[in-house]
């Protein structure tokens, strides 16, 4: 299963979003509260896709630990495929935790 890359352009969509409570009217507001839940719902199928892999791995190195399948093959693409759900999961939310601290710096 790869990975969806949409979810990633429905995060850049949301930079031009007007901030809220400037002179912004109440279908902007609704469009940026969309934005964030559409934001949040693809990170939240980001994080279970990883699961998911993560387990399919996991599965995979048991059957080949008990010796139901000889097939290195299945086992090093599962892993891999684990490996880089899970390190695309860690890169996002370094990104996220870098941006709530930016804006915890903002000075009002």
């Amino acid at each position: 299963m790869p990975i969806d890359i949409n979810s990633l352009n429905a995060m850049y969509k949301t930079t031009n979003v007007p901030a809220s409570g400037y002179g912004v009217n109440s279908a902007d507001k609704r469009e940026a509260s969309n934005s964030f839940d559409a934001v949040l719902n693809s990170v939240v199928g980001m994080v279970g896709e990883t699961n998911t892999l993560q387990n399919t791995a996991s599965a995979e190195e048991i059957r080949f630990a008990l010796g139901d399948a000889d097939n290195t093959h299945d086992l090093m693409v599962a892993e891999q495929k684990a490996a880089v759900a899970l390190q695309y999961t860690v890169a996002v939310r370094d990104k996220a935790l870098e941006a709530y601290r930016e804006l915890m710096q903002m000075q009002m």
